[in-house]
């Protein structure tokens, strides 16, 4: 399988994907969206929203037979398209440490990262124990325990990206 990236309008992504279906639904296509859960703390209630991890952009898979070309004219026409990337001229598959993390996101995630369970170390670096962040600790690079937030960088075609994760303290047994 190859993956692609298309950049779309930022809010209306899960809106393109259903015009596409509907315009196009003779050339079925696997689209993704990758989203996750944050809790959110507004007037003093805390919640759990769900929010895009990289807002404005789907990720599309493709069969090693098929070509990106065969989509291209549909995909362009379908309202809230902007541009494949690298360029509509330069498409490029994703490859290496890339299409690694997409395909963590994508498969081992689910379609909407959960909430981590972590704990912090006697250094207060933190320990990563299940969910979404774990494997990711070496790409944190800022905690914010009062709202339950790690920052990840991550970087897709030579542009490096922050997403925030949430993740939930437990105490760690003795």
């Amino acid at each position: 399988m190859r993956y692609y990236t298309i950049q779309v309008k930022t809010r209306s992504e899960l809106k393109f994907m259903r015009f596409y279906r509907v315009l196009y639904h003779n050339k079925p296509l696997n689209l993704y969206f990758p989203r996750k859960e944050i809790p959110q703390r507004r007037l003093g209630v805390m919640t759990n929203k769900v929010r895009a991890v990289l807002p404005g952009y789907i990720f599309i898979e493709l069969p090693e037979e098929n070509s990106i070309a065969e989509y291209y004219w549909e995909l362009r026409r379908t309202p809230g398209f902007f541009r494949f990337l690298v360029s509509n001229r330069d498409i490029q598959p994703l490859a290496g440490k890339e299409l690694e993390m997409v395909l963590y996101l994508l498969k081992a995630v689910g379609p909407v990262a959960g909430i981590s369970k972590a704990s912090f170390d006697e250094n207060s670096r933190i320990v990563v124990l299940e969910g979404p962040l774990k494997g990711f600790e070496g790409r944190i690079i800022k905690v914010d325990k009062r709202k339950g937030r790690a920052r990840v960088q991550l970087d897709l075609y030579n542009e490096s990206h922050w997403i925030d994760l949430a993740f939930q303290t437990i105490a760690r047994s003795s």
